[in-house]
């Protein structure tokens, strides 16, 4: 199952919600689902709620290719 012991606490206490990634951001909430949904950035959805981790939105480039979708 999960990992555990102090690696997650640290990802645990490291998520934040999507409207909390935007303002980090400066973009709007569709924009950080739009990421999320390319594999731009790593999602958890707890709790009914999608939560994403903090370090991984401060450090984003933009610019930077996401992981490739594989072909069937």
């Amino acid at each position: 199952m999960g990992k555990k012991g102090k690696n997650s606490e640290t990802a645990i206490g490291d998520l934040i919600t999507v409207t909390e990634a935007a303002r980090l951001r400066s973009v709007s909430r569709a924009a950080i689902h739009e990421l999320v949904q390319r594999g731009r950035l790593r999602s958890e959805k707890m709790f009914g709620r999608v939560l994403l981790y903090r370090s991984e939105v401060e450090a984003f480039e933009r610019n930077k290719p996401g992981p490739k979708k594989e072909s069937a």
